[in-house]
C-alpha cells in the first residue's frame, strides 16, 4: 500500500508539474512577480529607505522579498486545487483505484517543487542588483532549508483555502484580502521600527517578519542582528519561524484534509 501511495502521489505531482510547463503564464506569480518586486523596490524605493545601523538596502530587501514570495505561495496552491475541483479532475482521480490521500500528497509535492522556482529566480536577480551573502556554507544551507520548511507549511494553508473556497475567482479575492496585508505589515520592505503604534506590534509578531529577519541573519545581511531591546520574535527569528512552521502544519494539515474530504463529498 505504501509503495502504491508513493507512486500514485508522484503521478499526481508530475501532472501538476507538466501543467506548469505547458502553461508558463500560470507561473507569473512564481517567476515574473518576484523579479519585478526585487527590481522595483531595489531601484525605485531603495534610495529613500535607510536601514537602521547602516548597510545596503538591496541586501536588506532580499530577506523580505524571499519571505513575501513564500507566503504568497499559498495562493498558487489554493488556485491549483480549486481549479481541479471545478474542472472535474478531482472526481476523475477518485474514480480511479488510487488512495484518496495521494491526490493531496501529489499537489503538495508539485507545489513544493514549484516553490523552488521563485527562490532560484530571486537569488539570481538579487545577485544581479547587488545582493551578496556574507556567511559560510552552513548558514547558507540553513537559510534555504528554512525557506523550504516554511514553504511546506504554507502549502497546507493553500490546501485549506482551496478546499474551503468554491471557485478560483473566489480564491483570488480571499487570498488577496487575507494574504497581501500580512506580507506588508511586516519587516519585508521597511524595518519594523519605522512603523507606527499597533502596526509596529503586529509586524514584530508577524511570522513574515521573523522569516525575513532569519534570512537576513543567516545571509549576514543588514537587519539580521536585532537590537538589545527587541521583542522575542525579532531576537530569536529562526526559532520563532520554525515554531510557526510546525504550528501551521500541525493545525492546518488535519483541517485541510477534513475540509477537502468534506468538499469532495458535497
Amino acid at each position: 500500500m505504501s509503495s502504491t501511495f508513493v507512486s500514485d502521489s508522484w503521478v499526481i505531482a508530475r501532472r501538476g508539474l507538466k501543467h506548469m510547463r505547458r502553461q508558463p503564464e500560470a507561473l507569473s506569480d512564481a517567476t515574473i512577480q518576484p523579479v519585478m518586486f526585487v527590481l522595483l523596490f531595489a531601484f525605485v524605493f531603495g534610495g529613500a529607505i535607510a536601514v537602521p545601523g547602516g548597510g545596503s538596502y538591496k541586501e536588506f530587501l532580499m530577506g523580505g522579498i524571499f519571505a513575501q514570495t513564500i507566503v504568497f505561495g499559498a495562493f498558487g496552491v489554493a488556485m491549483s486545487l480549486s481549479n481541479d475541483r471545478n474542472n472535474g479532475a478531482i472526481d476523475r482521480f477518485h474514480s480511479l483505484p488510487i488512495p484518496r490521500a495521494s491526490v493531496l500528497a501529489g499537489h503538495s509535492v508539485a507545489n513544493l517543487i514549484r516553490a523552488l522556482l521563485p527562490i532560484a529566480f530571486m537569488s539570481v536577480t538579487g545577485f544581479v542588483v547587488g545582493w551578496r551573502i556574507h556567511t559560510g556554507i552552513l548558514e547558507i544551507l540553513g537559510a534555504y532549508g528554512l525557506m523550504l520548511a516554511f514553504s511546506f507549511a504554507v502549502i497546507w494553508i493553500g490546501v485549506l483555502l482551496g478546499s474551503l473556497v468554491p471557485t478560483p475567482e473566489a480564491v483570488q479575492g480571499v487570498a488577496f484580502v487575507a494574504i497581501f496585508p500580512i506580507t506588508f505589515i511586516a519587516s519585508t520592505f521597511v524595518p519594523t521600527s519605522t512603523l507606527p503604534g499597533v502596526l509596529k506590534t503586529i509586524a514584530e509578531w508577524n511570522p513574515t517578519s521573523s522569516l525575513a529577519n532569519a534570512l537576513r541573519h543567516l545571509f549576514g545581511n543588514p537587519g539580521g542582528v536585532a537590537p538589545a531591546d527587541a521583542v522575542w520574535p525579532l531576537a530569536h527569528p529562526i526559532a520563532y519561524t520554525l515554531i510557526w512552521a510546525i504550528a501551521i502544519v500541525v493545525i492546518c494539515a488535519p483541517l485541510a484534509v477534513m475540509q477537502y474530504q468534506r468538499s469532495i463529498r458535497s
